[in-house]
């Protein structure tokens, strides 16, 4: 099976055959999987755990006393549940799970021992979170600046993105299992809103839709309606078109030129010395 993480990280950074062993390690551990609309981790909770999604789909959430809920981040195959959270004595948000979900459940000393080095791998995964945290910022901007048609195209052209990088957007054809009322959730958008949306981008030809699977159909139509600019995302060897990792979504992304991505690498690797590639 192939390694989702991996997939994910090496678009950051180059790892040779021994870094790659170890992250394959990673996915011995025990595995739990959640059913559709069930916690993966309460808020509140003492978590021993990190959680690596391997099937399914889950996402970060809070939901307030009267009930309104806000999704604040989507975790496709590949991504880590909060890889720091181990500092924390309690969790501070939900994750649920929006399909049935299966996680690999990594002992927390174990990230944390990764984190602790100074390694290529220890730099992946701060990428890896830094770029959470930039996803959470356009999320912001996103309610703030965007209208329903740009949130709503943005959020499905940084999934195909996400998609392509794992290897699980044939042909631009990927899960899209939220509901209508879990996509207004995670942009702030009525349900009603959130269906003329969609009718909009189908009769547009950028979108098909349907049992629960979303097929790209014009992604620079889609980019364009989005107005997507994907340096957030610091998919840093994609962006330099390194032959090994660009061909997933190379097509999809900016390339180095514009300097965001680079600058960070740079920064990330002052830290911990040189490596990137």
């Amino acid at each position: 099976m192939a390694n989702l993480l991996t997939m994910k990280l090496e678009q950051f950074i180059d790892f040779d055959p021994g870094e790659r062993a170890r992250l394959d390690e990673l996915l011995s551990y025990p595995t739990e999987t959640y059913e559709r609309g069930k916690p993966i981790i309460r808020e509140g909770a003492k978590v021993p755990n990190i959680y690596l999604v391997l099937t399914g789909l889950a996402a970060r959430s809070k939901t307030l006393r009267n009930g309104e809920r806000q999704i604040m981040a989507l975790l496709v195959p590949g991504d880590l549940c909060d890889v720091e959270v181990f500092v924390l004595e309690r969790m501070d948000h939900d994750i649920i799970a929006l399909a049935e979900t299966t996680c690999v459940l990594i002992p927390a000393e174990v990230l944390e021992g990764l984190l602790s080095e100074f390694s290529k791998l220890t730099k992946a995964l701060w990428w890896s979170t830094m770029t959470d945290s930039a996803v959470l910022r356009q999320w912001i901007v996103g309610h703030g600046a965007r209208d329903s048609r740009e949130q709503i195209a943005h959020l499905m052209y940084e999934m195909l993105i996400r998609y392509r990088i794992i290897g699980q957007a044939a042909n631009d054809t990927f899960p899209f299992l939220l509901t209508q009322e879990e996509l207004g959730d995670a942009t702030g958008i009525t349900s009603v809103h959130v269906n003329r949306t969609l009718q909009q981008l189908r009769s547009e030809g950028l979108i098909d839709l349907r049992n629960r699977t979303l097929t790209v159909l014009d992604t620079d139509g889609l980019r364009k309606a989005a107005q997507y600019e994907s340096a957030y995302l610091h998919l840093t060897r994609t962006e330099r078109r390194d032959e090994e990792v660009s061909g997933r979504a190379g097509d999809l992304v900016d390339p180095s030129h514009r300097g965001a991505v680079r600058d960070t690498a740079e920064k990330i690797s002052s830290l911990f010395g040189s490596g990137t590639s």
